[in-house]
């Protein structure tokens, strides 16, 4: 898929939440304060289910106001301080999967809840906390799936990462009610041992803060994808948490499996909620990443 090209063909939000709301089973872990952006809350995510989008010519964006190149790195500077605040924080993580009907209802679903709390050596390790219940009939992901889910990094374009893409100046765009600046994101080069993000970043004009991104994962072998996980483009919303930190609370992925004589509806829908500071005495050092539950 041409992520550009979905870009301009736009796509419809609803109005902001004041009440916070977004990844594997495999965790990983991931600050300029300014007083205002408390008052933004998080953002929210798209409907549930009926989606519409309205396709448009690409025109030329007007220039930003300020260059992209200073917007690009004042960005990443404030990713490293939220992939390092990140791993101070305990929280519960639902991972839900759901099939849907010809008549675009739910036939299927499992639920998956887990917590996320420090550990005796102060890394931070997910547990689940609701045993599993399954009623899916045709989606089937494994461990592996979620380990692959876990790969993906949360704050892919950090200072030390961005010599690895190349970033391209949309234009601009309401996102919740926020005004936003929208760039094009593409890795300059792919390896076997990480993931790279290949598409759209959506940056507050006014504070200069990535809240949404949309887009997939690549190495040297093509997208992120397995013959059990379906889900390779992923669209995630970021959460103001204590007026300092943008932190991810939802992400969602819809797809289709393809049978032999029919084609399933599926989609992945994870959201991270209850986000609490972990005490001095607890805190990880860090960027410290969440570590994996214990079998």
């Amino acid at each position: 898929m041409n992520l550009q090209a979905h870009y301009f063909r736009g796509q419809a939000f609803r109005p902001l939440l004041r009440v916070p709301v977004l990844l594997c089973v495999v965790g990983f872990s991931l600050t300029t304060s300014h007083p205002c952006v408390a008052q933004q809350g998080p953002l929210t995510p798209p409907p549930e289910h009926d989606i519409h989008r309205v396709g448009t010519e690409p025109v030329p964006p007007a220039p930003p106001s300020v260059p992209p190149e200073e917007i690009i790195k004042r960005f990443s500077q404030k990713e490293d301080e939220y992939f390092a605040a990140r791993a101070g924080y305990s929280y519960k993580k639902t991972v839900r999967l759901e099939e849907f009907g010809p008549d675009g209802k739910p036939s299927g679903q499992l639920s998956l809840v887990v917590e996320a709390k420090p550990g005796p050596d102060g890394r931070i390790y997910e547990k689940t906390v609701e045993r599993p219940q399954s009623t899916l009939h045709y989606l089937e992901m494994g461990p592996e799936d979620f380990q692959a889910l876990a790969r993906m990094p949360a704050y892919p374009l950090t200072t030390n990462q961005l010599a690895k893409y190349d970033l391209k100046y949309l234009g601009k765009e309401l996102v919740d009610e926020v005004s936003c600046y929208i760039f094009q994101v593409k890795p300059k080069t792919v390896e076997r041992a990480h993931y790279y993000f290949d598409g759209i970043v959506w940056v507050d004009d006014a504070y200069l803060e990535v809240v949404k991104t949309y887009g997939k994962w690549v190495n040297d072998l093509g997208d992120m994808r397995s013959a059990t996980m379906p889900f390779n483009i992923f669209e995630t919303y970021r959460e103001n948490v204590e007026g300092k930190y943008w932190l991810p609370n939802y992400m969602r992925s819809d797809d289709t499996i393809n049978l032999k004589d029919l084609n399933v509806q599926v989609r992945l829908v994870i959201k991270w909620t209850d986000y609490k500071p972990l005490s001095a005495g607890t805190s990880p050092p860090a960027g410290q990443p969440a570590a994996p539950p214990k079998p």
